[in-house]
């Protein structure tokens, strides 16, 4: 397991209690754990019941299509989305569905090398709530991040009504 490190969630530093395990290793009984998807599959093979560990998030690839997978992840109270590279979308359409059609409301987690000030509240549009940062990364100023754009030019999971919404409202 990793040690204890900072990160921003909802818009806040906040220190982690989350620990990423290694495959194959024993989930703990009550230690909140994060494991990779096919990890979680395979305990979910073993076990037959993924009502036990209400304490385990999972971390899947972008690649996994959401419609095959969210019966396996409905329960859980936490799913880590890779951002590895800043021409890779296909995580920002995994926060989106997971907010939007499948009504998730767990913790939603960025992790990558993408995961950058730039690109940080883009994350959050699209549903992430949580990011873990490039070590490059200065964890205060990523905070502004979130204020770089006073306004919207398209709907997103985040509640907050696009520009000619607003325009169109007005009159």
């Amino acid at each position: 397991m990793t040690q204890q490190r900072t990160i921003i969630r909802d818009k806040a530093l906040a220190e982690d209690a989350w620990q990423l395990l290694e495959e194959e290793a024993a989930v703990p009984e009550r230690a909140p754990v994060i494991v990779s998807w096919a990890h979680w599959q395979s305990l979910l093979e073993r076990e037959q019941d993924d009502g036990r560990h209400p304490h385990v998030g999972v971390q899947i690839p972008n690649t996994l299509d959401l419609s095959e997978g969210w019966a396996r992840l409905q329960a859980r109270p936490l799913i880590a989305l890779s951002f590895p590279a800043f021409p890779d979308g296909r995580a920002y359409s995994q926060a989106r569905l997971l907010r939007d059609r499948y009504g998730f409301e767990g913790e939603v987690r960025a992790y990558g090398a993408a995961v950058v000030r730039d690109q940080l509240q883009f994350m959050a549009r699209c549903g992430v709530n949580a990011f873990v940062l490039r070590d490059d990364q200065d964890l205060e100023g990523c905070l502004k991040a979130f204020g770089s754009f006073s306004d919207a030019y398209q709907p997103a999971c985040d509640g907050v009504a696009p520009i000619w919404k607003r325009r169109r409202a007005a009159g």
